[in-house]
């Protein structure tokens, strides 16, 4: 066996980015009930009920984090990001909206901010579209499981 090869050939370990993924959506989530009130100026003004939604958005992400792990609800779970993702993009607009009103020299930021979403989005996509099982410690993707190589 070749130094770096699985013993399945090309299946390779569970990649660090889905745990990196499914932390953030988590740390993220429960970011929203610890300081929620942080939230409170990005919320749009023709919403309602702004407390609830942001508690909301944070138990959906908190949720579809942790679904992310488990093979049988990934592309569920990433499904949900990308659709949570495009759902509080008007909150964003509304933040890039806010600083550009206060003449604020870091609306650049709110401005990448909104691409990163994008990405963001283009990351779960990723997920959803092959979601990576695991087989003994080892990604097994929708091809056959090849052993002899």
């Amino acid at each position: 066996m070749k130094p770096g090869k699985s013993p399945f050939g090309r299946y390779r370990k569970r990649p660090v980015s889905l745990y990196i993924m499914s932390a953030l959506y988590v740390l993220a989530g429960l970011n929203h009930f610890i300081n929620t009130d942080a939230y409170l100026s990005m919320m749009p003004p023709y919403l309602p009920w702004h407390k609830s939604l942001i508690y909301l958005s944070g138990t959906l992400e908190i949720s579809f984090g942790l679904l992310l792990i488990p093979y049988s609800t990934r592309r569920f779970a990433a499904l949900g990001i990308i659709f949570l993702l495009i759902t509080v993009f008007p909150a964003n607009i509304q933040v890039m909206l806010n600083y550009m009103d206060h003449h604020s020299p870091y609306t650049w930021l709110t401005v990448v901010r909104l691409f990163l979403q994008l990405g963001l989005i283009w990351w779960a996509y990723q997920y959803h579209k092959r979601p990576l099982k695991t087989y003994k410690g080892f990604d097994i993707t929708r091809q056959r499981l090849e052993i002899n190589q």
